[in-house]
């Protein structure tokens, strides 16, 4: 089978945009895996498909799909948000300046701004452990103002205090000194099985440089570390300003680019977080799908 597609990148987490407004392709697991390989297929941290509204929905424009790397499907990409906004644009598929999309467990609310930047209502955080899910038995928590921390054993690193909720997906959020010189990359995929985590979990690494500037490495679920994560960023903003380090509005930067996050949590903990940052598409092509199971 032949297929259509663009290359799209939000702050440097790239994606494969599927159009499937007009029929569902039914890719495979393997196919999903295949497309993301940067050495045999088209290469992207995610693959996310375009669709029509669920049938019956009121209120929404398109409904999305998030593929990782590793094939799985997933709840919710912020970069991704962003990007969707550009690609129906861009696409001729709508030219509203307000998009509402149904992912896979929110309704989220996207608004396309005149300097090409997109903002987006992520939703409110999910602080309660067992909605991560998050497995606590015989745990001690710590408290630091309004937010809970746990322990967690890191193998030789020893026992580390992180910061748990979720953004629709669930993320853990470890403060460290210097991002630059943490070992994510062997303390990542520690936290991202970590058998407490029935679902793996988002790796976030942050490193607070000021009240209003944030700077973040996060290891995906399933795709390892990224350039950019909108929902990482997202959440160690969030668990900065639970915990008192930060102020409401905060610039994130990440390795692939900058990103600005605001979340009123000091005065509503169920208030939104709003994200905006760019979206820029690459290229199209068309690629021919190998046969696989």
């Amino acid at each position: 089978m032949r297929i259509r597609f663009t290359k799209m990148q939000g702050a440097g987490n790239d994606f494969v945009v599927l159009d499937e407004t007009r029929g569902v392709l039914g890719l495979s697991r393997a196919h999903y895996r295949w497309l993301a390989d940067r050495h045999f297929g088209v290469g992207a941290d995610q693959i996310l498909s375009v669709r029509p509204p669920p049938a019956g929905a009121t209120g929404v424009d398109f409904s999305y799909v998030i593929h990782n790397a590793d094939g799985g499907e997933v709840e919710h990409c912020g970069n991704g948000a962003r990007c969707f906004v550009r690609f129906v644009r861009d696409r001729g598929l709508t030219d509203r300046d307000v998009i509402r999309v149904q992912t896979l467990n929110r309704l989220l609310e996207l608004h396309w701004q005149p300097d090409g930047w997109v903002r987006v209502d992520m939703g409110a955080p999910v602080f309660e452990e067992e909605r991560v899910p998050f497995d606590t038995t015989d745990l001690q928590s710590s408290r630091a103002l309004a937010m809970n921390t746990w322990p967690l054993e890191l193998g030789d690193a020893g026992s580390r205090q992180l910061a748990v909720l979720s953004m629709g997906n669930p993320h853990a959020v470890l403060w460290v000194e210097d991002v630059d010189a943490t070992p994510v990359h062997r303390w990542g995929p520690l936290i991202e099985a970590h058998p407490r985590f029935a679902q793996r979990v988002n790796a976030g690494f942050a490193q607070a440089v000021g009240r209003d500037l944030l700077r973040v490495r996060v290891y995906e679920r399933g795709a390892g570390e990224t350039l950019a994560c909108g929902t990482g960023a997202c959440a160690a903003v969030v668990a900065g300003i639970a915990q008192g380090l930060l102020d409401p509005v905060v610039q994130v930067q990440t390795r692939g680019g900058p990103l600005r996050i605001e979340w009123q949590g000091q005065r509503d903990p169920r208030a939104s977080v709003f994200m905006s940052g760019p979206a820029t598409r690459v290229f199209e092509g068309e690629v021919e799908l190998p046969d696989l199971p």
